[in-house]
């Protein structure tokens, strides 16, 4: 076993400690990674309060970026030194149709993710990626591309590729008109991408400070979403409309403002949608939605944003400030992503 020392939550609610654990041997298949940053994502902060008692101790972290320290034997893709990402799911069945169009997201069998839950093959906790090492199957790791700042590229391991993979899936280009929902880790990527891809974007937003923000961004307009005269503005305005907001509400508002047969994607994924049957019908309306990004479109992703300079705008805390992190992370202190640097 490997040794390694990360920041583990030893209760649900509880402040994350140093703590030393170990990870498996290096299998045939596997890549060890020396993880230098890993994004803050509110994933964590959810897990850390919310986990059954039977998770912990508890180490969070799923979207990061790191140098290869170890190869095992049948690896051919990476070699010692590499500098690699890992995003939230580091396994699936590899058999199901999704698995083998490189969906594996969408796994039949559920995907297994970078922390909670059980490794698919020795039945080991999942520990995740704040921490000094990760050891994951080379599928699931990708080669950053020159040219990307590695703390600004962590969070796109998680929140950049659960946008661009509706984006690309629904052919988002030139011409279209495009609505993005939510201004925070997700959204502000949404935005970058979007533009990058030809699109007229709008930022939806419940809070008009964040007007200028949204511009500097790339937004071509913002509405304020509880302002009913210009939501009224916009009704059957675009094409396709994509919902970061991850708390349950109405996504009504947001299908009137398609035009006919466009779509809402929603990426927060709550017990369930409540929308006004008018709203879905009138126009042939679609409501679909998505969850993190397969294995091809995530080193597509990658390639795009070194060709067009994105990243996510990030603010990086040394790993010893992780608590600071999730506790300013919870009152929205942060644009748009903490980056934990784990050197």
């Amino acid at each position: 076993m490997r040794s390694v020392t990360g920041y583990a939550a030893p209760a649900a609610g509880a402040p994350l400690a140093p703590w030393q654990f170990e990870r498996r041997d290096l299998r045939p298949d596997d890549v060890a990674v020396r993880v230098r940053y890993v994004g803050v994502c509110h994933t964590d902060l959810h897990a850390v309060e919310d986990s059954p008692a039977a998770e912990f101790p508890l180490v969070p972290g799923h979207e990061f970026v790191g140098e290869v320290s170890a190869v095992g034997s049948e690896v051919t893709r990476f070699a010692v030194g590499d500098v690699v990402a890992v995003g939230n799911i580091v396994d699936s069945c590899g058999k199901c149709d999704y698995c083998l169009d490189s969906q594996k997201n969408y796994c039949a069998e559920f995907p297994t993710m970078t922390y909670l839950g059980v490794d698919r093959r020795d039945g080991l906790p999942q520990r995740g990626a704040y921490s000094s090492e990760y050891v994951v199957t080379e599928k699931f790791v990708y080669a950053l591309p020159d040219g990307l700042d590695p703390a600004g590229a962590a969070p796109l391991m998680c929140a950049g590729v659960t946008t661009w993979e509706p984006l690309r899936r629904w052919q988002i280009g030139p011409g279209m008109r495009v609505g993005v929902v939510g201004l925070g880790g997700l959204g502000h990527l949404a935005v970058k991408f979007a533009k990058a891809l030809g699109a007229e974007v709008t930022v939806f937003t419940t809070s008009p400070g964040k007007e200028a923000a949204a511009r500097v961004l790339g937004a071509d307009d913002v509405v304020v979403s509880t302002d009913a005269a210009a939501m009224t503005d916009r009704l059957g305005r675009f094409d396709f409309i994509l919902n970061t907001v991850s708390a349950k509400h109405d996504p009504s508002p947001y299908l009137r403002a398609l035009r006919g047969g466009g779509t809402l994607c929603m990426l927060g994924i709550p017990d369930r949608y409540e929308p006004e049957a008018l709203a879905l019908l009138i126009g042939a309306k679609n409501l679909a939605a998505s969850g993190s990004g397969g294995t091809r479109r995530t080193q597509e992703m990658l390639e795009f944003c070194a060709a067009h300079g994105i990243t996510a705008d990030v603010e990086v805390l040394p790993a010893a400030e992780v608590n600071t992190a999730l506790d300013r992370l919870a009152r929205n202190d942060v644009r748009y992503r903490f980056v934990l640097a784990m050197d």
